[in-house]
């Protein structure tokens, strides 16, 4: 990746070619994201105000919340993280979501170096170069404050790299490295269940490469750094009532009533939908035919890259020790990595490539098989494609045949079927990133407007309610707490269901509140079933006119207080 050069005395690394170019796709992407950032793009929502004002009561030290308001499941790390920085600049959407930021650019960064450990460098520019592009179902799991997934892939990265420097030996303070490795899994398990399959492989490797050393010292630290990590989880679900602990609720939520549509529904949902949404190839309102192709060849690429990491793995297993040991899937000694030393001169270290790629694989497997058992799969993939996020992970293990392939046609190594076979394969990635491309420009160009009339509309009517009133109100989910957040708590905000009765109030003292207050008043938007039940309810009554209309909202305030649901 870099070599020391001495200049007047010093010694400065130099970055090698391929470190380069994907450095400069690495600025580009983070570059990207920053804009996006700035003007609020993905468009905030309730769920994200949620965590946003629960970073606001750390900041002011009224809350410590381990789970999300109103749950029993999703870690608040995320508003750990945005806590001292709404503290100091008050509420922002910009501001509140810089440290996903941050993340997204260490993500980009440890996948860069893991790739780059266990096959040629200029696959792993390849792989900066496609998680660099992003539409708005990519960014939107990057940058929005919604719980999990942005903090949870740098954990298993980092995880699988200590996994890799222990059995290379090249890691000096190895007990320090598995307390690591063990706190970054109990922070990922409290932060987000749907990484429990890679956290699971990930276990795995690490007793594959170190179990000797497990058996000691080192495997207290593992369960001692995993306990700190999962602790708030843990005291949580101790001081829980019956049926309020994390497992108990997540089944709840996760199990839906009524009849389980069929496997092929649920499995097309989840390859043909799901699969190209997570990857960026398709816009977030769904898939053309001609972009789901990669979702049909993403098993056939799972199966392959399994079949190389074992052939891999056995091949290593036979070699003696020393510099050929070091030998990986790479189908030629000439692919080393420029400016990486070999792996090291026993077998455990030059086996330990194919076992973190099996990993990578074997988590993408079953990550896909638990999303495809959901019923959500084939009655809503568009909305919960969010969950095949964390496959990002294994996209190197998953592109790594085709590249192979298209390395051996374009070097002539193999007769005519594999010259045109490895032109296939090159096909095949020119246009996984070209569609992606394409997208991720349709998106920037074209797609944010939307985004942007949504939170101006947000935004004036926030400021409109803060001025001059109401400030105790009710409203549906969607509004409440984005206006909530808007406001920094000015207005507080009741959530109502379509029919006018409680709705999902995550934060029950902003439901006391304005429960309290003398004159609430109604924010709706225009025409919506709530706008429509509530000009019902108050038809006969002098004051049934809104205040105003605000930002696409309709605002009444009635003399006498409406409370129906009582």
């Amino acid at each position: 990746m870099s070599h020391p050069e001495q200049h007047r005395g010093r010694w400065r690394p130099r970055l090698d070619r391929p470190a380069l170019v994907a450095l400069l796709f690495g600025l580009v992407g983070v570059g990207y994201r920053l804009v996006l950032t700035l003007f609020t793009v993905p468009v905030s929502n309730s769920d994200e105000a949620t965590f946003g004002l629960a970073a606001l009561h750390i900041g002011q030290g009224r809350e410590r919340p381990v789970f999300l308001y109103g749950q029993h499941y999703m870690g608040m790390l995320e508003s750990y993280l945005a806590a001292p920085l709404l503290a100091v600049a008050g509420p922002s959407w910009p501001v509140l979501r810089l440290p996903m930021l941050a993340l997204y650019a260490v993500f980009l960064y440890l996948v860069y170096r893991l790739t780059r450990r266990l096959y040629p460098p200029w696959f792993a520019v390849l792989v900066v170069g496609l998680l660099a592009l992003g539409p708005e179902r990519v960014v939107r799991d990057q940058l929005t404050v919604v719980g999990g997934r942005p903090e949870v892939k740098p954990a298993v990265l980092l995880m699988l790299l200590i996994t890799v420097g222990l059995a290379a030996g090249s890691v000096r303070h190895r007990r320090l490295a598995v307390a690591l490795f063990g706190l970054l899994a109990g922070l990922a398990a409290w932060s987000d269940w749907l990484i429990l399959p890679y956290l699971a492989v990930a276990a795995v490797a690490l007793l594959w490469a170190v179990r000797r050393e497990l058996l000691g010292w080192a495997g207290l630290l593992v369960v001692a750094g995993f306990v700190v990590g999962v602790a708030p989880m843990i005291v949580d679900n101790l001081r829980a009532g019956p049926g309020e602990d994390s497992l108990t609720v997540f089944r709840e939520v996760s199990t839906k009533a009524g009849p389980l549509p069929p496997w092929s529904d649920r499995i097309r949902g989840g390859l043909l939908e799901g699969v190209p949404l997570a990857h960026g190839l398709c816009p977030v309102d769904g898939c053309g035919r001609w972009q789901q192709w990669f979702g049909l060849l993403y098993p056939v690429l799972l199966v392959a890259a399994a079949a190389l990491a074992l052939v891999a793995y056995r091949r290593a297993a036979g070699t003696p020790t020393g510099d050929r040991a070091a030998r990986t899937t790479r189908p030629a000694r000439t692919t080393r990595p420029a400016g990486t030393p070999p792996a090291g001169g026993t077998p455990r270290a030059a086996r330990v490539g194919p076992v973190v790629q099996l990993a990578l694989v074997v988590g993408a497997a079953l990550t896909l098989l638990s999303y495809v058992r959901s019923p959500l799969a084939a009655t809503s993939p568009l909305d919960n494609a969010r969950y095949l996020s964390v496959l990002q992970l294994s996209l190197p293990a998953v592109l790594w045949p085709l590249w192979a392939v298209a390395l051996a046609g374009w070097r002539g190594t193999v007769g005519a079927f594999g010259r045109l076979t490895g032109a296939l394969a090159t096909a095949v990635l020119a246009a996984l990133a070209a569609t992606t491309l394409v997208v991720t420009v349709l998106f920037a160009t074209s797609g944010t407007a939307a985004s942007r009339t949504e939170e101006r509309q947000a935004r004036e009517l926030a400021v409109a309610l803060r001025a001059d009133g109401p400030h105790e109100v009710y409203g549906d989910y969607w509004t409440c707490n984005r206006l909530i957040f808007n406001t920094d708590e000015t207005v507080v905000c009741g959530v109502l269901d379509g029919d006018l009765s409680p709705g999902q109030n995550r934060y029950r003292p902003y439901w006391r509140q304005v429960g309290r207050a003398a004159r609430p008043g109604y924010v709706v938007e225009t025409d919506s079933p709530m706008d429509r039940r509530l000009r019902r309810l108050l038809a006969d009554r002098p004051d049934a006119a809104p205040v105003r209309e605000v930002g696409g909202y309709r605002v009444y305030h009635p003399d006498t207080p409406v409370r129906p649901w009582r």
